[in-house]
């Protein structure tokens, strides 16, 4: 049983709900598993995800960017040829997976290569949110009165 009750959270704080909802997403693994997929970090704002797509071809695949999810769609094209296999082990079969992305992240690239697709993301900090250093000024020291002496 992988089931979470979030019903506590929901009475005890205000304006999490999108997050309790992430989670319960996130618990909730629809796709079964397939295909499998690696995250890896690659840098402080760099991130690649890796599935295992072997026997779609790009054509095949689909990727889509929309209010930060990024869905991966494999659609295999009827196979019309009269194969006749003693066993199947290879998965054929049409997939969606959907990753939820953090504020500010983009896909920068996709490829596919040995089986393998390739989503490399970026965290891009708008110049608003980037820390800036403010520069300290002096005011100019008052003119000196006539008559009175320096300190």
């Amino acid at each position: 049983m992988r089931t979470i009750d979030f019903a506590p959270l929901y009475r005890s704080v205000v304006g999490f709900d999108r997050l309790a909802s992430l989670l319960e997403a996130a618990t909730a693994d629809g796709a079964g598993g397939y295909p499998p997929y690696n995250i890896e970090r690659t840098d402080e704002n760099a991130y690649r995800i890796e599935m295992a797509v072997a026997g779609f071809r790009p054509e095949e695949l689909n990727i889509e960017v929309k209010e930060n999810l990024l869905t991966v769609q494999g659609r295999k094209a009827a196979n019309d040829d009269a194969r006749r296999y003693l066993h199947r082990g290879l998965a054929e079969r049409n997939f969606e997976r959907r990753f939820q992305l953090a504020d500010y992240v983009v896909v920068t690239d996709a490829s596919l290569a040995d089986g393998l697709l390739s989503v490399s993301l970026k965290r891009e900090l708008p110049e608003a949110l980037k820390p800036r250093r403010v520069e300290i000024t002096t005011a100019p020291s008052a003119p000196a009165i006539e008559g009175e002496k320096a300190a």
